[in-house]
């Protein structure tokens, strides 16, 4: 307390700033509950708000290193429990409440606004099923998203290699409680997505209360969750409560153990189903080789059997092709035609020297028989000068009178067939050419159409 001499004595501000300040020292580790208001964010980090209780109003400062440490930053309209001390502030002439430790006082407003925040949240289909991303069968590394030290980030690391010993850990540390953690874990999500090192995500940490979990109920990690290009799962310790993050991400563990045996498989179990495969597509293989030459032995022992059916089949239609060209040939039809012209000339031949000599009896007879007998002479001379140009025309016109003028006839060497066309046969295909006097085997080697 101030004594009266002293009283007398003009103090500066600041003597006496420093006197209020002794002062309030005794005040520290005081409990206040009130509700916050004008909560504001320094650029060193602090946080500067008032706590009220509708009638007063305190000044309040939380300042960067205990902002890290509290469960949950407090927002305007909460009602908390702080504590901390009084302090004098010469400079700006304030008296002010230096907050060190928050604590909830209104868990079922806290519940309430969760509840509305998952209701939103499902109303968008974040919880569907059908929205989830299936997790890697074989990732290439995992990345780990929690605290770098403490029992959780050894448990999965070492279930993760005891099952796949050469698997790839990416760590990203992150605060997994206090007001800082909702904007640790949704920057090192997005990290994750962009360094693309791994294939799946785990968020993991060892368990807690309520308040210490807040931060995984919070909309910035929810966000962070759904934008994730990488499946994510979240491993939070055994909890009667379901964190949003829980409720949105791709696959739920209830610890980190379980997380690390659900996103690698045991490279034991897969070396053991490879073998047993390999074994029976080895086995599958042999049972088809097998089939298959078992039915091309068939096969060819079917075509043994035809072959010989086939050939004369084959031959006996030739033949009866070779017959049927013979008869349409047209040398053969000038033939035909001569021998009927030279039957019907000796007929005709006949039938006049009959009738000459009937006539000659008379002198009318010896005359008329004169005419017939020019007449004859001259039908003969035309009808065998017509049957020389068609015998001429013919012969132009036919198969060899065509290969005599440098012609060929090509053929199938298999099939026989005339080849009409380049597209009628193919490379490599036998043929069978013919010239005016002899033939030639081909083999073709190139096609042009």
């Amino acid at each position: 307390m101030l004594r009266p001499e002293e009283a007398q004595r003009p103090y500066t501000v600041t003597e006496l700033a420093n006197e209020i300040r002794r002062e309030l020292r005794p005040l520290t580790a005081l409990l206040v509950k009130g509700e916050v208001s004008g909560m504001k964010r320094g650029t060193a980090g602090h946080f500067n708000f008032s706590i009220q209780d509708g009638v007063s109003r305190l000044d309040a400062v939380l300042f960067a290193d205990e902002a890290r440490r509290v469960t949950t930053l407090p927002e305007d309209g909460q009602v908390f429990v702080f504590r901390g001390r009084i302090d004098f502030f010469g400079k700006t002439g304030r008296l002010s409440f230096i907050v060190d430790q928050v604590e909830f006082d209104d868990v079922g407003k806290l519940r309430a606004r969760l509840e509305e925040l998952k209701r939103r949240l499902e109303a968008e289909g974040a919880f569907a099923a059908e929205r989830k991303r299936r997790l890697p069968f074989l990732p290439r590394a995992v990345a780990l998203l929690t605290s770098p030290t403490g029992a959780v980030i050894h448990d999965l690391q070492e279930t993760i290699w005891e099952r796949y010993p050469n698997m790839g850990v990416v760590v990203y540390p992150v605060q997994v409680q206090g007001a800082a953690a909702p904007t640790s874990i949704s920057r090192a999500l997005r990290r994750c997505n962009e360094d693309a090192l791994a294939d799946v995500i785990v968020i993991a940490r060892g368990g807690g209360s309520f308040e210490e979990l807040y931060g995984f109920n919070s909309e910035v990690v929810a966000r962070a969750i759904l934008a994730s290009r990488l499946p994510v799962v979240t491993a939070l310790g055994h909890t009667s409560d379901r964190t949003v993050a829980d409720l949105v991400a791709d696959a739920e563990c209830r610890t980190p153990t379980e997380a690390g045996a659900r996103v690698v498989p045991k490279k034991s179990d897969l070396v053991t189903l490879l073998r047993e495969r390999g074994r029976r597509l080895d086995r599958e293989a042999g049972q088809r080789i097998a089939r298959e030459v078992e039915r091309l032995l068939l096969k060819k022992q079917r075509m043994i059997q035809v072959l010989p059916a086939l050939v004369r089949q084959r031959s006996e239609r030739l033949a009866r092709a070779a017959a049927d060209l013979a008869r349409l040939s047209p040398i053969q039809q000038v033939a035909r035609r001569e021998e009927a012209l030279d039957e019907r000339s000796r007929r005709l031949t006949a039938a006049a020297t009959a009738r000459l000599a009937r006539s000659r009896t008379t002198l009318a007879g010896r005359r008329a028989s004169e005419r017939l007998e020019r007449a004859l002479a001259k039908r003969f001379d035309i009808a065998t000068r017509g049957l020389d140009h068609r015998r001429q025309r013919l012969t132009a016109l036919s198969p060899d009178g065509v290969l005599a003028r440098g012609y060929s006839i090509t053929q199938d060497a298999e099939s026989g067939a005339v080849l009409r066309s380049a597209g009628s046969t193919a490379v490599k295909r036998k043929v069978r050419i013919r010239l005016a006097t002899g033939h030639l085997g081909a083999r073709v080697e190139e096609v042009e159409e």
